[in-house]
Formats: C-alpha cells, structure tokens, sequence
C-alpha cells in the first residue's frame, strides 16, 4: 500500500501516512492505483454533493444551484490543490502559442500563465459549472462520483502508452516505471468502482477514452511525447467530459440505471 499513499499524497491534499521519500520506482508503482484515488475524491464530491442537494432540503434549507455548483468545484481545487488545473494551463500556453517544439516545452516549464492559459482555464470552468447546474441532485451525486475515477484513468494512459517528452522530469518518475500490466489493473479496478454510477459512467468511459486518446495523440504529434503538464491536462479534459454526458443523458432523458 506504500505506492497507494504515495500516490495519494502527491494528487491529493489527504496525507494519512507521512511519506517523506520517495524513488522513482514508487511513483511508477502508484500509476495503477489512479483510478482509486480517482474513487476517493469521487466519494468525497459526492457526499459533498448529497449534503448540498439532499440532506440541507430537508433541514429546510435551499441551497441555490449557482452556488451549489461553485462549491462543488471549488472543493474539488482545494483537495488537489490545484495541481491539474496548473497543468491545464500550462498545456494551452504551450500547445496555442504556435511556436516550435523546443519552445513550447520552454512556455510550459514556466511557472507564470499566459493569456490562452487563463482563458481556456475560466472557459472549462464555466463549462463544469454550467452542467452542474443544468442537472439535478440524482444526476449530480454519480456525475460528480465517477469523473474523477475517469480522469484519473486517462492519467494513466497518458502515463503508461504515450513517449514522455522530457529527457528529466517528476512525469518521467511515474513514466519510467509505469507498464502495460498497471493500466490493465487500472481499467479493471474503474470498470468495478465505476458500477455505483450506473450506466452512465460507462458511456462517459467511452466517450471520453476517445476524446483523451485524440488529444494525447495531438499533444504527441506537437511535443513529442506527453509532459507532466499533459497528464493534468488530460485529467481536466476528462473530468469536464464526464459532467457533459451526464447533462446530455439529463438534457435527453436517457435512464442512467
């Protein structure tokens, strides 16, 4: 379980073991346990969500869907601290600057953001919140449950079947050690976890296996490889698409069970 908490700890802000070193090997060995970690940020958001949507209405208290929704994501930030979203950014600075390929490795190492970085980050923002919005609690709760255990499934692709771009890097740590055998037990442990969510989550799988895969795909052809900045960006990606084929199976009223 060393690689589980290790994994934990650097994605997340929850830090139930001290784990103060850390080998290359041990990051490469969390890979497979993403989409766990995926399902212990999923049952937070979804506690938070049923707190919000459910257990507040009957206390009498109303809790408006704008501000509903702008807490939920704000929770999800402050339980990665962010880190996904920084590499976000980083990504759309890089891959939109129109530069060379040495430069825009150079702009995404740069810890400042630039202008297509901010924008792109507020666009998928309000993207997240508008389709939290638009759905009800009973979608919400699995919606919210099953994107990041999606988010972090694609993580693992881009970590385990994508060239790092790198020559050094902390991405290079969990790249080196990441094989085909961690993704297949990663896929595996999303296929179970994701059985709460209903049928849903696995067409949002789906979908978004596509979508993550055609976006690695063009961030190899434009890099190289794939960075540490590509892997949260992927994430990101991932989770707004879940929340949109929820809202689709909503908007259309297609049974989620």
């Amino acid at each position: 379980m060393r690689s589980f908490f290790i994994g934990l700890q650097f994605l997340t802000r929850l830090h139930f073991v001290s784990q103060t070193e850390w080998s290359e090997k041990d990051f490469g060995s969390s890979v497979k346990f993403f989409p766990l970690i995926g399902a212990v940020l999923g049952l937070i958001y979804a506690c938070a969500a049923y707190i919000i949507y459910d257990i507040s209405t009957r206390f009498g208290l109303i809790v408006p869907a704008h501000f509903g929704a702008a807490a939920l994501i704000a929770i999800a930030f402050w339980m990665t601290g962010g880190i996904h979203c920084d590499g976000f950014m980083d990504t759309l600075d890089g891959l939109l600057s129109g530069r060379s390929r040495e430069r825009m490795l150079e702009i995404m190492k740069d810890s400042c953001s630039g202008s297509m970085g901010v924008a792109g980050f507020v666009c998928i923002v309000l993207i997240m919140w508008s389709a939290i919005v638009d759905m009800p609690g009973v979608y919400i709760i699995p919606a919210v449950y099953a994107s990041p255990i999606i988010g972090r499934l694609m993580m693992t692709v881009a970590v385990s079947c994508f060239k790092y771009a790198r020559p050094n890097g902390i991405g290079l740590a969990f790249a080196k050690y990441a094989d085909r055998k961690k993704l297949i037990l990663a896929v595996i442990t999303t296929l179970i976890l994701l059985i709460p969510a209903g049928m849903g989550a696995y067409v949002a799988l789906i979908v978004t296996s596509v979508i993550a895969f055609r976006f690695l795909d063009y961030a190899t052809k434009m890099l190289g490889g794939v960075t540490g900045d590509i892997y949260g960006a992927v994430t990101v990606i991932s989770e707004t698409v879940v929340l949109i084929i929820y809202l689709f199976f909503f908007a259309y009223r297609i049974p989620l069970t």
